[in-house]
């Protein structure tokens, strides 16, 4: 059975080559980079001990550096369990969740039109080219110079324009032998229903050729040059070319420097990807103004784990925002997720770049806020919660949207995040707070309520040490699903302050103990301490301040390597170096106590205890410097990945 070209190539766009190799290899964690769609393994096709081969979620191909093997999905399946293509490719349409084509005589036929459209847009894509160079096209020329499109630009994208002529483009192709039915079905003329004589779908406007991912031009986008016609951009319709909902501008392009940075900018029209892409921001797409669907998603994590979508800063562009969440929570999956860039009210990209330049845009993105802060935003900035009943009802209609979410690890932590969020809502405005107060955990630390052992043990300082606890539980409230799964080694830990150890429990029932039960009931019940504590170790991420800026300023304030979005597999090392640090602090307070206690006079077997406990620390305190040596290099590469994808030089050159 032959297969045609698209069918192949949409099993290839849906299914990552990375879940076709990946059972039969094991990944090196730390060579690959799975948010960039980046994996190395050993080589499933010869022995190696060294990991040198390669699987390119972005490109779609493996390569074997040491033997030479490479190849496709399908290639894969071929050679390394001997099956057919034909086999190969029904095992991989059923793990894509395609159906396999039904014999049908008439597919190469439709194929082979499919082959001669493109040729018919292709010669339309030359003309509209060659008007834009006539004489009498000055009029487009100028509004070219008005949006500072570059010669070099117009030349990448093949822009061109439609002349202001009923039938030109029409007269044009029957020259060249095109038929009047191939430019309908091209979607390049229109035939009026009353007989009248067929005319050109796109004149007087400057025309922007639409490509697939392969760099084939499907289609056209045509902006008017009259500033009193309507519609001002008109698309092709939807063709055998053309599936307008699967279609992402300037993707072909973007798809390499995307890999290269980890990070894609998704923009709502095509001048403006161009005017981006023109800026030095290569790895931009937009969705030619059409709603997210599936397909676009999927294709935009191929490219980069979470997209930044850049929305204008007006009302439509929240609005837009907004139905955008509402269609990707259902698709959310560990590790792939999207971002939200806001620009100025009144302004889009291109009038961004036109006012500040490439660095402007880049300052505006590098605000982008996740899909779960403006998810929460959403439903929280004009909520009323003075009555119980309205309290219920928030909480209500967040578990619904929770609950849309398809898979379950990402539903939990949204789930166990909100609570964490609603009860210090529900809390400020029960109890009338205005904004972070100063904490009493802060103010017992300082006064020395710590625990009292410790005020016995030689050099020891509270402040330092609680510094390091409130940087651990400012992890634990950011990341409830490693609070829960590091809990019973956070338990075993004591805390310096007393405070601080309590809100370890309290958090527990907060989002463990009692996640059956509702917020709007249970918020009350948590001592007020909680609450103290909650402001101090994270407020910035639990307030509803507006600037994202002063938000992001409070929450790197201890933990700088946040401020480069780190993959959580980093932020769990982290977690983990940190309760290392408060393991270790124990061990020195145990040992230093005995010493202290034994003031001199020490026999045989307190003499043995001490060495043994001090080569323990000794072991442990390298173990952890070695730690600390690895994890602060991998947090100088997610820097410097950072300030790639963001054009720019992070604030802060501390990472951990």
């Amino acid at each position: 059975m032959r297969f045609t070209t698209s069918f192949l190539d949409e099993i290839r766009a849906r299914l990552p080559i990375s879940e076709v190799v990946a059972p039969r290899v094991a990944w090196d964690r730390r060579k690959s980079q799975p948010a960039k769609g980046d994996f190395w393994a050993c080589c499933p096709f010869h022995q190696e001990k060294t990991p040198s081969f390669h699987a390119d979620d972005r490109r779609g191909r493996y390569h074997c550096f040491s033997c030479g093997a490479s190849g496709d999905h399908f290639r894969f399946l071929v050679e390394t369990e001997g099956v057919s293509f034909p086999e190969a490719v029904e095992r991989l349409a059923g793990q894509a969740g395609l159906p396999m084509p039904a014999p049908d005589p008439q597919a190469e036929k439709r194929e082979a039109r499919k082959k001669s459209l493109g040729e018919v847009v292709e010669l339309a894509c030359r003309y509209f080219e060659e008007m834009l160079r006539l004489p009498s096209s000055q009029a487009a020329r100028d509004y070219v110079a008005k949006r500072r499109l570059r010669k070099e630009t117009i030349a990448e994208f093949r822009i061109g324009y439609a002349p202001d002529a009923r039938d030109g483009l029409k007269k044009h192709l029957l020259a060249q032998g095109i038929d009047e039915a191939s430019m309908v079905e091209a979607g390049l003329i229109l035939k009026p229903e009353d007989g009248r004589a067929s005319y050109d779908r796109f004149r007087n406007r400057l025309i922007v050729p639409i490509e697939d991912e392969r760099g084939r031009v499907v289609a056209f986008g045509g902006r008017t040059i009259d500033p009193h016609r309507e519609p001002k951009y008109l698309n092709s319709p939807e063709t055998p070319l053309f599936y307008k909902s699967a279609v992402l501008f300037n993707l072909h392009r973007a798809r390499k420097p995307a890999h290269d940075t980890g990070s894609v900018v998704v923009v709502e029209g095509y001048l403006d990807a161009i005017a981006v892409y023109q800026s030095g921001i290569a790895s931009v797409v937009a969705t030619l103004g059409t709603a997210f669907t599936e397909e676009q998603m999927t294709r935009l994590w191929r490219l980069a784990s979470e997209p930044v979508v850049c929305f204008d800063g007006d009302a439509a562009g929240t609005a837009a925002a907004h139905r955008a969440i509402d269609r990707i929570l259902p698709l959310l999956k560990s590790g792939l997720s999207f971002n939200f860039a806001f620009l100025p009210p009144g302004m889009d990209p291109d009038d961004l770049i036109a006012k500040g330049g490439r660095e402007a845009l880049m300052a505006e993105l590098q605000k982008a806020l996740p899909l779960f802060d403006v998810l929460w935003e959403r439903e929280t900035a004009a909520a009323r919660i003075d009555t119980p009943e309205r309290k219920a009802a928030l909480e209500k209609r967040i578990e619904d949207l929770v609950a849309t979410i398809a898979d379950g690890l990402v539903s939990r932590r949204y789930r166990q995040a909100y609570r964490v969020r609603l009860s210090e809502l529900f809390w400020q405005q029960t109890r009338g707070s205005q904004g972070p107060r100063e904490g009493r955990a802060r103010r017992s630390a300082r006064d020395g309520d710590e625990t009292p052992a410790l005020r016995t043990v030689p050099g020891f300082k509270v402040e330092e040490a609680t510094t390091l606890e409130r940087a651990v539980l400012g992890l634990c409230v950011s990341f409830p699903q490693l609070f829960e799964q590091h809990y019973e080694r956070l338990q075993a830990i004591p805390f310096v302050s007393g405070d601080f150890d309590s809100f370890k429990e309290e958090l527990h029932r907060v989002v463990i103990d009692r996640d059956s039960d509702a917020v709007s009931a249970l918020y009350e019940d948590l001592d007020p301490k909680f609450f103290d504590v909650l402001h101090e170790v994270h407020a910035s991420v639990l307030s509803r301040v507006r600037d994202s800026a002063e938000r992001r300023r409070s929450l790197w304030a201890d933990q700088p390597i946040l401020k480069f979005h780190p993959p959580e597999h980093f932020v769990e090392s982290y977690l983990e170096l940190l309760l290392d640090h408060l393991e270790l602090r124990s061990m020195r307070n145990e040992l230093n106590h005995d010493v202290a206690a034994a003031d001199g006079d020490i026999d045989p077997a307190t003499e043995a205890r001490i060495l043994e406990l001090s080569r323990e620390v000794n072991r442990r305190a390298e173990e952890v410097a070695r730690r600390e040596r690895d994890l602060a290099e991998a947090a100088r590469i997610i820097r410097l990945e950072f300030e790639a994808a963001t054009g720019g030089e992070a604030a802060d050159r501390t990472a951990v």
